[in-house]
């Protein structure tokens, strides 16, 4: 018995009753996909209805259904179509997937975001979010941290595939504002969801690390992928997030004490050099054993500039090792 190959015709479809199976229309409703992808993975890969009714209309089986399923999530996973397919066979088939039909690793094969050389988890991640399709974002969004960790997932997969998305963006006169969004909600979701519960400050002297945006600044998604790495290495964590304003900055570091204070601006506009100088110019303590917070600059915004005496880590997993180091010695 001959199994059909990608590129190759479909079989011919055999008779059912006039109700049973379902039509491609109904079938591309339920899972999330155009009926053109549908028609196209039959034209191509022979991954479509076998069956007609007795009027001679085409229907999905249950087989069928089956079969496609496995198509969509392993396309969400970032596996290119062509390979999909002959994996979505061999499991109809009844034979486990090998190594030659699921192919993992990095991937440059072309996808509706200009990705480039990626992890296949950005190419899922891409798939999924121009679909619209929430609950695959976050499966693979919760996969990919709890495989690799916040440090790399951030790195490797959430930032490239949210970059991909705003040039996409960028270039194409507003459309995809929606896939940006989504995408940047269920990263946001994920994200909070991977941070252990808020520690307490372990003492007056201990301290903690405090997260802020920039005033007027809106992006708080680094700062949240730091707030989730940091509470995953079991250190004392506060985030005031987006737009704080320079009194509500200097009131929360003079309650709080912190070890190190982190400055997120995403725009040049919202830096703010003269904030970052007052911020380690703070010190409390009695006499003689007075300190204050170091200050640790994050985004582009803050451009080469900088102010003495401030640290400028070059991503995430530098800035992880940093904080951990400073309150190791606070």
């Amino acid at each position: 018995m001959t199994t059909v190959g990608v590129d190759a015709p479909p079989p011919e479809p055999s008779a059912v009753p006039g109700g049973a199976g379902l039509t491609t229309g109904v079938l591309a409703r339920r899972l999330g996909v155009s009926p053109m992808t549908l028609r196209s993975w039959d034209r191509r890969y022979g991954i479509g209805p076998t069956a007609r009714t007795e009027g001679g209309h085409r229907r999905w089986t249950a087989a069928d259904v089956a079969t496609v399923e496995e198509m969509c999530r392993l396309t969400a996973t970032g596996i290119p179509p062509a390979d999909a397919a002959r994996a979505a066979r061999t499991a109809a088939a009844g034979a486990p997937p090998t190594a030659e039909t699921v192919p993992a690793g990095r991937s440059r094969a072309a996808g509706a975001l200009p990705l480039g050389d990626v992890r296949l988890e950005c190419r899922g991640l891409a798939r999924a979010a121009v679909r619209l399709d929430a609950p695959a974002l976050e499966e693979q969004l919760t996969a990919v941290v709890e495989r690799y960790g916040v440090v790399a997932a951030w790195q490797e997969v959430m930032v490239p595939t949210l970059h991909a998305v705003g040039r996409r963006w960028a270039s194409s006169t507003d459309q995809y504002v929606e896939v940006e969004h989504l995408l940047a909600w269920h990263v946001s979701t994920v994200l909070r969801r991977s941070a252990p519960p808020a520690l307490p400050v372990p003492s007056p002297t201990g301290g903690c690390v405090l997260l802020a945006c920039a005033p007027g600044e809106q992006h708080t998604l680094p700062l949240e992928a730091l707030h989730a790495a940091l509470g995953r290495e079991g250190l004392p964590v506060r985030m005031l997030g987006a737009a704080v304003p320079v009194e509500a900055l200097d009131a929360a570091v003079r309650r709080l004490g912190p070890v190190a204070v982190v400055l997120w601006a995403q725009e040049s506009a919202r830096a703010a050099p003269a904030l970052a100088r007052h911020v380690a110019g703070q010190r409390w303590g009695m006499k003689g054993a007075r300190r204050g917070p170091a200050v640790l600059l994050g985004g582009p915004g803050w451009g080469r500039a900088q102010p003495a005496g401030v640290l400028r880590p070059a991503g995430l997993a530098q800035a992880v090792d940093t904080l951990r180091a400073l309150c190791g010695a606070g």
